[in-house]
């Protein structure tokens, strides 16, 4: 391969790796030159391991010569988003009073992607408590989309989406609540995935408390990457259980009876959502795509997309008032309280009996949904329902958080429903990306990865870029 080694997909790497046509420290060494040439432009990397990374390179180049077991991951330079738990460093979350939260253990993806081998050459940023859809806080600053300055680059893992989308590495941690994966996916032009709960463990030690019932139900771990093969290579890795994560699975990777072409419940405008005219093209031109590759697309929309968002934000927003109202208030930027607090206002507390019933309901909407996908195993639909919005989009006003939520509902309804989803870029407008998410039935990642990568197979390839 000509191409500088920085650019390289992490299969790629892991093969010339474990072949010994290339080092670990070769690799590790490209990819530091490149986060000091692109990370000042788009700050998505904050914290940088330079003289460490090397130095655990070194040391997997002499455990290959050794001729010991190596990882899936061996020698590949990776980032992890800065609100797990990395021993020997803060668990930040882009929170000024968390700066001396030092971790004295690994979070479970970290030491699994550790056990493959990976190398973390970075921590990259994260929104206050990781709540808002854009990435900035007081303590690091903004990270910037390197497409165009002027629109985010989503969150709350757009620290990891804006590495991986400018070369710095070509695997990064993420974590998704309400789309914090597949958002900056979409705004950075790269893939992600969220997978089942379940199927990734995680824990914490550092956090003081254990969390609310909303995070444990919805929030999952998950990866970024440029190509959806490298997605499915660093899931695969992160993917080993933890005894600490009482909600892990021990679910297969892929079934036996995964076939390759399914039936496709095509969504280009669900219900509730404004979609604009560029984003519907791109769901249909992924649909197109899909069609000519063996699958059966059928337009269709899967059951109770609003009302199953009612049921998300009543019961995060009243969790997160519950047990993270003061903290927030006393310790997030101006800017994630802003947001945060409009988002509040939009959705005001319900008591204990509601939202006991709201909990409940959850079950007869994952229900119909799951019949649903008897028919269509695969449903692909808008992540946003909008361009990727330009900064300051979720700090102006009521109107404008109502337009946001709406926007974002189809995300935020995986996510309450418990399902896997994979983001892959596909169609632009104007100055950046758009993208699709493939949606599967839980622990059917594999089906998912597998339509995503015929969808990328169909259009061109845009990362790595250039900041501008």
């Amino acid at each position: 391969m000509t191409e500088p080694l920085w650019s390289w997909d992490a299969t790629a790497l892991a093969t010339a790796i474990r072949t010994r046509q290339l080092s670990s420290w070769e690799a590790v060494t490209a990819i530091i030159e490149r986060l000091d040439q692109v990370n000042p432009s788009v700050n998505a990397v904050v914290v940088v391991r330079r003289e460490e990374a090397l130095a655990e390179a070194e040391r997997a180049d002499q455990s290959l010569l050794r001729g010991e077991p190596i990882g899936p991951l061996h020698g590949v330079p990776v980032t992890i988003k800065d609100n797990v738990d990395q021993a020997g460093y803060a668990t930040v979350n882009g929170v000024a009073a968390n700066r001396g939260l030092v971790a004295t253990t690994d979070s479970p993806p970290v030491a699994n992607w550790k056990r493959a081998g990976a190398i973390i050459v970075g921590r990259t940023n994260t929104p206050a408590y990781s709540l808002r859809w854009h990435t900035e806080n007081e303590v690091w600053g903004r990270t910037f989309n390197p497409w165009a300055r002027r629109r985010t680059p989503g969150g709350s893992s757009g620290g990891a989406a804006a590495a991986v989308a400018t070369g710095i590495g070509s695997l990064a941690h993420g974590s998704d609540l309400g789309g914090s994966v597949r958002y900056p996916a979409y705004c950075c032009g790269v893939a992600g995935i969220r997978p089942t709960l379940g199927r990734l463990a995680s824990f914490n030690g550092t956090a003081a408390v254990e969390r609310p019932i909303t995070g444990q139900l919805m929030a999952v771990q998950g990866v970024l990457a440029r190509r959806v093969g490298d997605v499915r290579l660093g899931y695969h890795a992160m993917s080993p259980g933890d005894p600490r994560d009482p909600w892990w699975v021990p679910a297969p990777l892929a079934f036996p009876d995964t076939p390759k072409h399914l039936r496709v419940a095509l969504c280009p405008a669900p219900a509730g959502m404004t979609v604009h005219p560029a984003v519907a093209d791109a769901v249909r031109l992924a649909g197109a795509i899909l069609g000519a590759a063996g699958y059966q697309v059928e337009l269709a929309e899967p059951p109770g997309i609003e009302r199953m968002f009612e049921v998300w934000a009543h019961t995060v927003t009243t969790d997160l008032r519950s047990t993270m109202g003061a903290l927030i208030e006393q310790h997030a930027d101006l800017g994630a309280r802003t947001a945060i607090g409009l988002w509040f206002d939009l959705f005001p507390p319900v008591g204990l009996d509601d939202y006991i019933r709201l909990v409940a309901e959850r079950a007869k909407h994952l229900r119909d949904w799951q019949l649903f996908m008897e028919r269509y195993p695969i449903v692909v639909g808008p992540n946003s329902g909008q361009p990727p919005f330009e900064v300051g989009f979720d700090c102006r006003d009521l109107d404008s958080t109502r337009r946001l939520l709406e926007a974002q509902r189809l995300m935020a309804v995986v996510n309450g429903l418990g399902l896997p989803s994979v983001a892959v870029p596909i169609g632009r407008y104007d100055d950046g990306p758009l993208g699709v998410q493939v949606i599967a039935n839980r622990y059917r990642e594999e089906e998912a990865l597998i339509a995503a990568e015929a969808i990328e197979a169909g259009g061109p390839i845009v990362t790595p870029i250039e900041p501008r």
